[in-house]
């Protein structure tokens, strides 16, 4: 398994290039880019803004993990307005087009939400609508995925929706394509069920896996915390991880770094990095 650190795990305001270094100097082998508005790699980026942005990696000796995005929560693909699941649709076909320039073979992505309780307001879809909305969703850029070489990830996120292993299998078997897999987030699980079961269910769809860790008891998104200092039982997750030969990135998610480290941030890389080495060696 390689280690990979989410941009997310850094503060906002920090420039890439100075997270590039600080990934680097912490010992990591890559990097996971997210897709916005108005970053790095954003919705209007050009060719010429990409091959800059992989040029950056490529002098820090930094390898694309992974292209996430949070534009699908203002952005449901599940939603019963007509415009709001276009933009979702416009915004998987740039992050697709995004990923294939930037050599990135796989993308995060949330093809719908039934609710999103952090979201206030947030539009609540009924659940067999969002599952018919969230196929047609994935199925209109599935060719165009295909042609890219470029695989969506479902990523198992707090949206109320494909809330087990057998249904998230389903939905990804129901595309009859390798270009659709699991974005698998280990801390995610933590709050309904258990990520060493889900990942030997998901098995070969995994094609990227995002390391959290999660306190139960807490019941919110405060509940995320350090990787091993948690309720993830690490031992149970690597041996299912080596169970289903998988070796592929995994990518630290410390969202939000704030709250663990309010100041010097890069204590917490370091220290990441140093916790994923002590898990993959479980």
């Amino acid at each position: 398994m390689k280690a990979s650190i989410s941009t997310w795990s850094f503060p906002g305001a920090m420039p890439l290039e100075q997270k590039l270094n600080l990934a680097r100097a912490a010992g990591f082998e890559g990097f996971e880019l997210d897709f916005t508005e108005d970053g790095p790699v954003k919705l209007d980026s050009t060719p010429a803004d990409l091959r800059a942005v992989r040029k950056l990696l490529d002098d820090h000796g930094l390898v694309p993990s992974g292209l996430a995005t949070g534009l699908y929560w203002g952005a449901n693909p599940a939603s019963a307005d007509p415009a709001v699941r276009a933009r979702a649709a416009r915004i998987l076909e740039r992050q697709l087009e995004a990923a294939a320039a930037l050599e990135i073979d796989a993308i995060l992505v949330v093809p719908g939400a039934v609710g999103v309780d952090f979201i206030p307001g947030a539009e609540v879809v009924p659940y067999a609508d969002a599952y018919a909305r969230a196929r047609d969703f994935i199925a209109a850029s599935l060719s165009r995925a295909e042609s890219l070489g470029v695989t969506i990830g479902i990523e198992n996120v707090w949206n109320k929706f494909l809330l087990s292993p057998l249904e998230m299998a389903d939905f990804i078997d129901g595309f009859g394509s390798k270009r659709v897999g699991a974005y698998f987030d280990v801390g995610n699980v933590l709050a309904t069920g258990y990520p060493e079961d889900w990942i030997r269910h998901l098995g070969p769809r995994i094609v990227r896996v995002h390391l959290k860790d999660y306190r139960r008891n807490v019941g919110t998104a405060d509940g995320f915390v350090e990787l091993l200092s948690g309720d993830v039982d690490w031992p149970a997750v690597a041996a299912a991880l080596r169970s289903i030969d998988y070796d592929g990135w995994c990518a630290a998610e410390m969202i939000p770094p704030v709250p663990f480290y309010k100041h010097a941030p890069e204590v917490l890389i370091h220290n990441t990095h140093r916790a994923m080495q002590a898990i993959f060696r479980l």
